[in-house]
């Protein structure tokens, strides 16, 4: 179970270096809310344990990151809005962002950075000398690199989240995502995921893809 008081440090650790100037709101009202959205119900893999787990992937992508609380609020944001059955979800994030950090005291330059960053976890795919892009993929990313075990956990959360899909739907809509990550030239951007991740996830995702094609076992 995710512990709610560490979260919340964890959001003041993220929002007040941003914030510039005095007078704003009570900061625990926004994190109340980001948090009532990652509890929400239909969720199974997007929850506060993904959120919590983006959050420690980036306290240890940190010195890469040219603007770290700027990845962290972006790390809050990226999945706050998560409907399953939409498509859009990373830019109803996106645009949550842009409404409420303005409110809550983070300039306008900081938070159009917030807003590009979650957008940019629809592709995973960084420029070359984007920082905080390539550290905030890079932490979302890192369940690839999962254990074994953890790995199945995270593939059966990903398969209840979309139990309304039928089985062969999933089967072939899961394969296309992990065919496209395959194909990248690198699922990891920063010298340490490169290092410490790479090798992993592309061991995991194969066997996933075996696993998913016809004769393999059937999707959890």
């Amino acid at each position: 179970m995710a512990d709610l008081d560490a979260l919340r440090s964890r959001w003041l650790h993220a929002l007040l270096p941003a914030r510039e100037g005095a007078g704003h709101p009570d900061p625990h009202r926004y994190a109340d809310e980001l948090l009532r959205r990652w509890s929400e119900p239909q969720r199974r893999y997007h929850t506060l344990a993904h959120l919590t787990a983006v959050l420690d992937h980036v306290d240890v992508l940190e010195e890469h990151a040219a603007d770290p609380a700027v990845v962290r609020l972006a790390a809050w944001f990226h999945d706050a809005v998560y409907l399953p059955e939409r498509s859009e979800n990373e830019e109803r994030s996106a645009r949550l962002a842009e409404r409420a950090l303005p409110e809550a005291g983070v300039p306008a330059a900081r938070t159009a950075e917030v807003a590009r960053l979650v957008r940019l976890t629809v592709t995973h795919a960084p420029a070359g000398d984007d920082r905080d892009g390539q550290v905030l993929c890079d932490a979302d990313l890192a369940v690839l690199a999962s254990p074994p075990s953890a790995y199945a956990a995270y593939t059966a959360a990903v398969r209840e989240e979309y139990h309304f899909v039928p089985n062969d739907a999933f089967r072939e809509g899961r394969a296309a995502v992990l065919r496209r990550l395959l194909a990248l030239p690198r699922l990891f951007h920063t010298p340490y995921g490169r290092r410490t991740w790479e090798a992993t996830a592309r061991y995991n995702l194969t066997g996933e893809l075996e696993m998913l094609s016809p004769g393999g076992d059937p999707a959890p």
